[in-house]
C-alpha cells in the first residue's frame, strides 16, 4: 500500500482531500477517457498531472498525460463614467510579469478577483469594493471566456457597470493579503492609445477595453 498523500488521502495544508478525483468522472466527450490524477502541488491553489486516452480523428487511441494548473475561477469588471468618458482602472505590483518582461511589473487592470465560493455577481461586487472603493450598482454579464486553456483551468465572469466619481470611497486592497492597489482614472480615447502601445497589458483588460470600442463609446 502507498504511503498517505496530501491532498488524496490526508488533508493538505489548506484541509484539502480527494483533490486526485477531480476530472474522473467526466464522460462529456467520448474520445476520451481518463485514466489517473495526481497532485504534484498543493500549495494555495492546485497543480494536477492527468493521465488519459484520447481518440484522434484517425480513429487510433493514444495515452496522453497534461498538468493543469487549478486556481478556481473568477470575475473582472469594467467601471466606467458614461459622463465622463473615462474607466476606473487599478495599478499594482505583478511579480509574475516583472519576472517575465514588464519593465517594474505595475500592470494596469480592471478589478478582478477569484469568486472564493461566492457567485460571481457577488465576487466581483466584493473585488470592486475592495480594490477601488466602489460599491456597484446594475452589473451587465457580457462572456465567461477561458484566459490560458493550455494549463489553467481558471474560467472568468467579464461584466461591465456604469460608476460616478461620487461613488468612490476607499478601496486600496486588502493590507493582511499585502495587497497596494492604486485606483487609476484612465480617459477612454487614453485606455485605447494605452492597449495599443502596450501600457495597458493584461489580457482581461485589453479585452474589456476593445469591448467598451465597439458598445459603449464608438
Amino acid at each position: 500500500m502507498s504511503d498517505p498523500r496530501p491532498g488524496h488521502d490526508v488533508p493538505d495544508s489548506r484541509g484539502r482531500t480527494g483533490l486526485h478525483r477531480t476530472g474522473m468522472d467526466l464522460a462529456g466527450n467520448p474520445d476520451v477517457r481518463m485514466r489517473e490524477v495526481e497532485v504534484t502541488s498543493d500549495g494555495w491553489h492546485v497543480l494536477r498531472r492527468t493521465t488519459f486516452d484520447y481518440r484522434g480523428r484517425s480513429g487510433e487511441w493514444t495515452t496522453q498525460s497534461r498538468e493543469t494548473y487549478d486556481r478556481g475561477n473568477g470575475a473582472t469588471v469594467l467601471l466606467y463614467d458614461p459622463v465622463g468618458r473615462t474607466l476606473l482602472l487599478s495599478r499594482q505590483f505583478r511579480f509574475p510579469v516583472y519576472v517575465n518582461g514588464h519593465p517594474d511589473g505595475m500592470l494596469i487592470e480592471s478589478a478582478a478577483g477569484l469568486l472564493d465560493g461566492d457567485g460571481p455577481e457577488e465576487a466581483i461586487r466584493r473585488e470592486a469594493a475592495e480594490e477601488l472603493g466602489v460599491t456597484i450598482g446594475g452589473l451587465t454579464h457580457l462572456f465567461d471566456l477561458y484566459m490560458s486553456p493550455g494549463s489553467v483551468t481558471e474560467r472568468v465572469h467579464f461584466y461591465a457597470a456604469p460608476y460616478t466619481p461620487a461613488d468612490i470611497a476607499g478601496g486600496g486592497g486588502l493590507e493582511d493579503e499585502g495587497e497596494e492597489i492604486e485606483p487609476v482614472v484612465v480617459p477612454y480615447d487614453e485606455a485605447l492609445t494605452m492597449v495599443a502601445d502596450g501600457r495597458i497589458a493584461d489580457g482581461k483588460t485589453v479585452i474589456l477595453v476593445q469591448w467598451a470600442a465597439l458598445n459603449l463609446f464608438g
